[in-house]
């Protein structure tokens, strides 16, 4: 092949390739997507919902009466705290609402006495304190 004949099938090599690309994302297009768009949505939504719920379940546990006075008392500032709330990830802040949940429902049943639930009040600003600074 001499070297005119070479550049002429590059060319057309080049002008299928690009024909082949344009139709391309038509066909794309056409195809049903595995997921729709509302569900995606929806799992977004659901997705949200569930993570301010986790936070306000964390901070529903420091406005428990005398909460801030132990939190005071241990040299921890409440806003920061609630501020640290805000930057867990969902995983962490999934975690900790279980567990504040099950402390705010054993101290409701009588399970836990004040003093109790002032210790776990304790620790989990801690730990929320402690997550927030080693990221």
């Amino acid at each position: 092949m001499t070297l005119p004949g070479f550049r002429q099938a590059t060319r057309g090599l080049t002008a299928y390739l690009l024909v082949a690309c344009v139709g391309l994302p038509a066909r794309v297009t056409d195809q049903s997507h595995v997921v729709s768009p509302g569900e995606l949505q929806s799992a977004v939504v659901s997705a949200s919902r569930a993570r301010q719920q986790n936070r306000e379940t964390i901070a529903r546990l420091f406005t428990a009466p005398g909460a801030a006075k132990v939190l005071q008392a241990a040299r921890m500032d409440l806003n920061q705290v609630n501020a640290a709330i805000s930057s867990l990830s969902d995983e962490e802040a999934a975690r900790l609402a279980a567990r504040a949940a099950k402390v705010q429902a054993d101290f409701a049943a009588g399970r836990l006495t004040e003093r109790d639930l002032l210790i776990i009040l304790i620790g989990i600003a801690a730990l929320i304190l402690i997550i927030v600074a080693v990221r």
